[in-house]
């Protein structure tokens, strides 16, 4: 699933959610939800992984060379949302061995 479809299915939910609030009449009650959400989300997703995500790079450091350009890309400090995009790059590669 790409980031953008994940994004699209967030909004609807969150389009959803305010018509919930609108008709419960807890408008702003839900509208703070929804940013406190998101806020969570988003900093989950940018968050930096953990030490033993970096040992799985490097073991597909080196194999697979658009797996090696989503590594370079990636810099120093990986997020979460890029560990997720390269170890399905990984995968991707992995059955064509």
């Amino acid at each position: 699933m790409s980031l953008t479809v994940i994004l699209i299915i967030a909004i609807a939910l969150s389009l959803a959610f305010h018509f919930v609030g609108v008709y419960a009449g807890a408008k702003k009650t839900v509208w703070v939800m929804l940013v406190f959400v998101w806020a969570i989300v988003v900093g989950t997703a940018m968050n930096e992984i953990k030490p033993a995500g970096y040992k799985d790079i490097e073991k597909m450091k080196g194999q697979f060379s658009d797996t090696d350009k989503l590594i370079e890309e990636a810099g120093e400090e990986v997020s979460l949302y890029e560990m997720i995009t390269i170890k399905k790059s990984y995968q991707t590669n992995k059955p064509k061995q």
